[in-house]
């Protein structure tokens, strides 16, 4: 019982002297980034650019690719406890 006072007294000793050290992080953070107006547009109109986004060709993807793709299903398919390794990696 005793540690968890000690262990309560150090976090609030902890926190106390850490206040300063926020209240400048937000003050330098406040100074760095400037302040957005609430009725801030842009400078020019976005939507003839979406539509020539839209209007490109699409994205061309190598056979490599798709074999290297093919190669790991078929890696998960021989080997399912690899799985978990790919989805770490990703």
């Amino acid at each position: 019982m005793t540690q968890n006072r000690t262990e309560m007294n150090l976090n609030s000793n902890h926190e106390s002297e850490r206040a300063p050290e926020l209240e400048r992080m937000k003050q330098l953070l406040k100074a760095a980034v400037p302040r957005i107006a609430a009725d801030a547009e842009p400078g020019r109109d976005l939507w003839p650019d979406v539509l020539r986004r839209i209007d490109r060709e699409p994205v061309k993807v190598p056979w490599f690719d798709w074999a290297l793709a093919g190669g790991l299903v078929m890696l998960a398919a021989a080997f399912p406890s690899v799985i978990p390794v790919f989805l770490y990696y990703l």
